[in-house]
């Protein structure tokens, strides 16, 4: 059984910034890509950031040069960390990861959750 538990969402004013992070926990052989999405109320999900096993990064346009990527792998842990947030940002936030198990099956892992709410 694997597991991701995202944390570090909540209400930011405009400019602000967050630290969002993701633990894998579980029958864990190796994570491979992890990333970020959002979704925003009506609209569908979309990539916000993404790092792979080897540390290679790729952003959306829209959060290029203000959110950061990172990962923990002896923590089994990604990061983002937002600055200055604009409304914009606001959505849920979802932690994905490639994750493969004891039994060299690999599959694709969804957080719950995260709310991110930028707002004055």
């Amino acid at each position: 059984q694997v597991q991701l538990v995202e944390s570090g969402g909540g209400l930011v004013q405009p400019g602000g910034s967050l630290r969002l992070s993701c633990v894998a926990s579980g029958t864990i052989f190796r994570i491979n890509g992890m990333g970020w999405y959002q979704q925003a109320p009506g609209k569908q999900r979309e990539l916000v950031a993404r790092i792979s096993s080897s540390g290679s990064t790729e952003y959306a346009d829209s959060v290029k040069g203000r959110f950061t990527i990172s990962r923990d792998n002896a923590k089994n842990t990604v990061y983002l960390q937002m600055n200055t947030l604009k409304p914009e940002d606001t959505a849920v936030y979802y932690c994905n990861a490639g994750i493969v198990n004891m039994k060299l099956q690999n599959y694709d892992y969804w957080g719950q959750g995260t709310q991110v709410t930028v707002s004055s």
